[in-house]
């Protein structure tokens, strides 16, 4: 089987559809603990993992019903809105009374707006942006391809030492040394992003005499650990650039999220 899309991305693991989650998993609202298990589920659908609670292990003081239900692809199901602490975000949480076929293990069982709490804990660690998926590897590989940056009608780097940052479905980025870019022609930008398995990115826009580029590269200043060797680098988007060529040979643009 070919596990690269016609992207070129690495196509994460479909299986499980989901799993018992071995970690103990805390919600937190309000400045309150609003779910605590070492029984949750973790629901992969395709997109950023989804954590579900035994209704044993949620506390339902803190759910008020927010009236009717709505159909979707997994069943019916039921809104909530969460009260704790003085504070309340409607519609927040959510069960499946009647799920359909194939999704029996929702059944009665609860799940959080991640955006709409305050906090999120795996054991002691506090997660961020969403859940993350065990069976999803994300790399940082030292490698000594030549990696050429054109954008705004300029040559802005040049690099024979780049970290190659392999994630399942995105495409190979490619994050280069500072030393190795000019840095005369970027400017930073008020755009912060924050990935679940890298952490917090600041962006810089490219400016040359012949034109610009809006947040054209990114870069994380203290990256999680599974992808450290990426600090302080930075990386352009293939999408937003002129052109990225690896070796001499120009990289086709993807069709991402990213792309102006």
């Amino acid at each position: 089987m070919d596990y690269l899309d016609a992207q070129n991305r690495l196509i994460a693991a479909p299986e499980p559809l989901w799993i018992r989650s071995p970690k103990r998993i805390r919600v937190r609202f309000g400045g309150e603990t609003v779910a605590d298990s070492t029984d949750a589920r973790l629901f992969r659908p395709g997109g950023p993992p989804v954590y579900y609670f035994p209704r044993a292990d949620v506390r339902q003081d803190a759910l008020a019903s927010a009236g009717g239900t709505e159909a979707d692809a997994r069943g019916t199901r039921t809104r909530y809105d969460v009260r704790a602490g003085g504070r309340s975000a409607e519609g927040a949480a959510w069960t499946y009374a009647e799920p359909a076929d194939g999704f029996a293990f929702l059944e009665g069982m609860v799940a959080f707006e991640w955006s709409a709490m305050d906090g999120w804990f795996e054991e002691e660690e506090e997660v961020f942006v969403h859940a993350r998926d065990p069976f999803k590897r994300v790399e940082a590989l030292k490698s000594a391809r030549r990696v050429e940056i054109y954008a705004a009608g300029e040559k802005v780097a040049d690099s024979p030492a780049p970290s190659l940052l392999i994630e399942p479905g995105h495409p190979v980025r490619y994050y280069l040394p500072k030393t190795h870019i000019r840095m005369d022609l970027l400017r930073p930008s008020a755009t912060v992003s924050r990935c679940a398995y890298k952490g917090e990115a600041d962006y810089y826009s490219v400016r040359t005499p012949n034109g610009a580029a809006e947040d054209a590269a990114w870069g994380y200043k203290r990256p999680m650990a599974e992808v450290a060797g990426i600090a302080g680098m930075l990386c352009f988007f293939n999408e937003r650039v002129d052109a990225v060529l690896v070796d001499g040979e120009e990289q086709p643009k993807p069709a991402t999220a990213w792309r102006r």
